[in-house]
């Protein structure tokens, strides 16, 4: 089966994804991610203006198999959280590099995103 891995972001080895613009990184979880996971009935997300830590607790996502944490790619505050996901979780299965985003992160250190895998590297994980 092939699955999307956009190339203009960067992975973690527990299949979130980062995609930085001016700063500020919005994070989701991979299209392998959601397909494993099957379909996705929960999502459990921090507070805007929380601080989080590169590879700490992000969160946590449920589906109908399996219950999962989520975690950072990067050190920073949140600076959004897409509310969408609280009534319509399914997003995150019919969209997960897109209106299935979790939240924003305002980076401490974008050279954080550096430590993280390239589309092709996430892509070798996979396979």
């Amino acid at each position: 089966m092939s699955f999307d891995i956009p190339d203009d972001r960067r992975y973690l080895e527990s299949h979130e994804w980062a995609l930085e613009e001016n700063g500020v990184v919005r994070v989701g979880i991979t299209d392998f991610a959601q397909d494993e996971l099957g379909d996705v009935v929960f999502v459990e997300l921090p507070d805007e203006g929380d601080h989080l830590e590169q590879d700490g607790d992000l969160g946590v996502i449920e589906s109908i198999k399996a219950v999962s944490d989520l975690y950072a790619p990067v050190s920073g505050d949140v600076k959004a959280v897409n509310e969408e996901l609280f009534n319509a979780p399914e997003l995150v299965n019919d969209d997960p590099f897109g209106e299935g985003w979790m939240l924003e992160l305002e980076a401490d250190d974008l050279d954080e995103l550096d430590a993280l895998l390239s589309a092709a590297e996430y892509e070798d994980q996979i396979a």
